[in-house]
Formats: structure tokens, C-alpha cells, sequence
């Protein structure tokens, strides 16, 4: 029988009175934003904030409890963005909406920071393994925001990015899911040749880790070529928007198959509109019945994109419907 899991991609908007304490503490110049050697005012301020962000997640009835990624002023770019190797430079436009996020430019060979390991470490001391969800950029993401001035090729760039997050994860703390959040994939993606590489690169950073990995790419639809190259990577799950894009994805679904546990990007991340549990719910078993026999081990139940976007107590409503919603198709299965 499916198992139903609610869970997010991460990355949450901040609880608004840490916005107001951090913007005090850390000011608003390039030089005030995270470079992993904060002060322990900045510290405590986001341990704080970490802390509530999870207990909202555990309230909810969430399936996978996340981090949260408050720390991460670069959006998906922030891996890269404290590591020594890197010098964050001018502003730049994140995809096409009003976010911006500092320019990485990787000027020497990439080392591990063991940073997010870190953050980990101290959700796993609240939430236990077995709910914890890992959240990392895809490492074709994560090249794309990038720019390179010290391998001098596409390809090594990219197999150096992916080494990058392999030994990143290594470090984690056991963990039951990871997320690898894959927008570039279809914002800008890899042209021929280079989605066989993506799909490498993502297939190492999978390696890594011996917990159940989804790819979520958002934002519309994967082209043809790229999804079937993405199936070839050893990974557990594809994620689908079903928010920004119905057709297509149910179309790559129905011609090249998928993975045998899916992410169905539900619930609008970037939308202040509450959904209703079970319209949540009936979409999915929409989307099930889309598929004909298809039937999945796992299927989580997620908003499409990350929800830094909503304002706080939006975000708040929309774990609780996610957990409801999860609960409603769990006992529709039974």
C-alpha cells in the first residue's frame, strides 16, 4: 500500500520577530550577511528561530521535519556562499522573480565546510533521525547560479560542484530523506551532452547518503530529454509541479515512467492562498488516477517551491494542510 508523507523543500521565511532582531544585529550591507563565522548574538538569534521553525513543523504533524534553511541569505546559492574558495561579488536577479542573491564566483579549488552538516546536528538533537529531511541545492543548480574562474570547462566545473556536495553530505548526521532542489533544470536547462552530465552529477551527490533521495525540480516541467536523463540517476523519487505545470509533467510521467516513490508539488509555496486538505487530497488521488496502474510506495505531499516567499503565519497554514492532507490519503488508502 502507498505510504503518504507530508513534508517541504525547505528553506522557510523568517519568524518575523527574528527578522526585526537579525536585521538589528546584522544590518543590511554584503558584509553583514552569513558568512558561517557569525558572532554568537547572530548565532543565538537563529538558533532561537530554528527551534521555533521546528516545533511549527512538529505541531503541524509534518511526516519530515526540516532545518529550515533560515541561515541561507543566497537562497540556494549559500553552500557556496561560505565556503573559502568563493568570493560572493554583485547582486544577482534569483530566476526570474523580486529575490536577488550574491554572485559566487569560485576562484580555488572547492573544500567541504561541513556548515550545513552543522545545522543538522543541531535539528537531529530535536527531531531524531527518522523524521529528519536533509535540504541541499542540486548540484546543476547550484553550477548554473554559479560562475567559474578557476576550472576552466563546463564539465569539470560541474563534476567539481557535484564532488562539492558529495563531501558535504558525507557529513551529515543520519538523516531519513534528502531533498535536492533542482529549479535550474527547468529555468535554464542543461543542453545535450551536459543534461547526461546533470544527471551524473546528481546521481553522485545521491551516493553519498543512504537515505531516500528526491529530486525536485520546479517552476514547470522538465523537457523531455533532461527527465529522461534525470531517471537514469540512482535516486528514489522525482518531484513534480503541479502548481506551475500539469500537462507536461503528467505527460513525462505517462511516456517514460518514473521513479517508484514520487514528490507531488500539491500546495502553491509562492501563493498567500490557504489550500483545503482535501482538495489537496483529491488532486492526488487525481494524479494517481492520471497514471493508471501506476502505483507508488511512497508519495510526499509538498508545496511546489520552497516557501521563504509567504508571509510567516501563510507558510504555518500550509504544513498544517500538507499533514492533514497526507493523513486524509492514508486513511482514503486504507
Amino acid at each position: 500500500m502507498t505510504e503518504y508523507v507530508s513534508t517541504t523543500p525547505g528553506l522557510y521565511p523568517l519568524p518575523d520577530w527574528a527578522k526585526d532582531d537579525l536585521s538589528d544585529l546584522k544590518g543590511h550591507q554584503k558584509h553583514d550577511l552569513v558568512s558561517g563565522d557569525e558572532g554568537e548574538e547572530i548565532t543565538a538569534a537563529y538558533e532561537e528561530a530554528r527551534e521555533e521553525v521546528i516545533g511549527v513543523q512538529q505541531d503541524a504533524g509534518l511526516d519530515r521535519i526540516v532545518e529550515g534553511q533560515l541561515r541561507w541569505d543566497d537562497m540556494l546559492a549559500h553552500p557556496l556562499a561560505v565556503a573559502d574558495a568563493v568570493e560572493t561579488r554583485g547582486i544577482v536577479r534569483y530566476y526570474d522573480n523580486n529575490n536577488f542573491y550574491r554572485e559566487p564566483v569560485v576562484t580555488d579549488d572547492l573544500e567541504p565546510t561541513g556548515d550545513i552538516a552543522s545545522e543538522l546536528e543541531a535539528t537531529v538533537e530535536r527531531v531524531g533521525s527518522d523524521d529528519l529531511q536533509a535540504v541541499l541545492p542540486g548540484p546543476y543548480s547550484l553550477y548554473d547560479l554559479a560562475t567559474d574562474e578557476y576550472y576552466g570547462d563546463d564539465g569539470d566545473f560541474l563534476a567539481a560542484i557535484a564532488a562539492f556536495l558529495e563531501a558535504e553530505v558525507d557529513a551529515f548526521p543520519a538523516h531519513e530523506t534528502l531533498f535536492l532542489l533542482e529549479p535550474s533544470l527547468v529555468e535554464n536547462p542543461p543542453a545535450d551532452g551536459e543534461d547526461a552530465r546533470a544527471s551524473e552529477a546528481i546521481d553522485r551527490v545521491a551516493s553519498a547518503t543512504d537515505a531516500d533521495v528526491v529530486v525536485q525540480p520546479y517552476w514547470g516541467a522538465l523537457e523531455e530529454k533532461v527527465y529522461a536523463h534525470l531517471l537514469d540517476a540512482d535516486i528514489d523519487a522525482v518531484g513534480f509541479d503541479f502548481v506551475a505545470n500539469q500537462d507536461d509533467n503528467l505527460y513525462n510521467i505517462q511516456e517514460y515512467g518514473t521513479t517508484d516513490d514520487v514528490a507531488l508539488g500539491l500546495a502553491d509555496g509562492q501563493n498567500t492562498l490557504v489550500e483545503d486538505p482535501e482538495a489537496i487530497r483529491d488532486r492526488t488521488e487525481w494524479v494517481e488516477g492520471q497514471l493508471g496502474v501506476t502505483e507508488f510506495e511512497t508519495v510526499y505531499l509538498t508545496t511546489n517551491t520552497e516557501t521563504f516567499y509567504l508571509p510567516y503565519g501563510k507558510y504555518v497554514a500550509k504544513l498544517e494542510v500538507l499533514a492533514e492532507a497526507a493523513d486524509l490519503a492514508e486513511v482514503k488508502a486504507a
